[in-house]
């Protein structure tokens, strides 16, 4: 049995290579330029998510983005890596990507049951480690696990408690990819209820999306 089915999570080291994290690191800061420009601007409406939003409750007025075009492609160019670690077929979710800015919090937390089988893929910026309790709340100081620009944390996202403490840095672009295990009911909620893979938040406002 591997690592990650003995811990519930483990890290996989350059999962992606130094030149595609930072050509994805370029484009999701690009991608937050232009969104920024294009809402002050007033060029789209304030309500408009499919450019990303600052929103989300769990970091306000951090640039978030559900299901990126660029982001779903890695959700299903990765899916095998966390097929083998998992030791199971997977059934892809949803992506999830932030630029974590200074003072951020990321509070502790268990994720929701789209989010079974997860992954925090480290897509450049300052360092800012993520800390896991896999005791069920015995271990209040945690596991503290730092990922370099490229490495990625593969963790049971519903079992294991997660969290990050105060960011000091300017900036943290991470991007999280959500899978379920594959049965019946991961086949009803695959995509996470989306028509398919890269279809935006937007069309899905009645989720409660995190």
């Amino acid at each position: 049995m591997n690592d990650f089915n003995t811990n519930n999570y483990t890290i996989i080291r350059k999962a992606i290579s130094t030149e595609m994290t930072q050509f994805i690191y370029d484009y999701i800061c690009l991608r937050r330029k232009i969104a920024t420009y294009m809402f002050q601007k007033k060029l789209i409406s304030p309500f408009n998510k499919q450019f990303g939003f600052w929103d989300d409750p769990q970091v306000l007025n951090t640039y978030t983005v559900y299901g990126d075009t660029v982001m779903e492609t890695l959700l299903l160019k990765l899916k095998p890596m966390m097929e083998k670690q998992a030791e199971q077929e997977l059934i892809e979710m949803y992506s999830y990507c932030r630029i974590y800015k200074k003072d951020d919090v990321l509070d502790r937390h268990k994720d929701r049951m789209s989010c079974e089988i997860s992954t925090t893929l480290n897509l450049g910026g300052d360092p800012w480690p993520i800390y896991l309790d896999p005791t069920q709340g015995k271990n209040q100081s945690g596991i503290k696990v730092e990922l370099n620009a490229g490495d990625m944390l593969i963790y049971k996202g519903c079992v294991l408690e997660h969290w990050r403490e105060t960011f000091t840095g300017n900036d943290c672009a991470q991007v999280f990819l959500h899978y379920n295990i594959k049965n019946e009911n991961s086949e009803k909620n695959k995509y996470d209820k989306r028509e398919f893979i890269g279809v935006p938040h937007a069309v899905y406002e009645n989720h409660n999306i995190r």
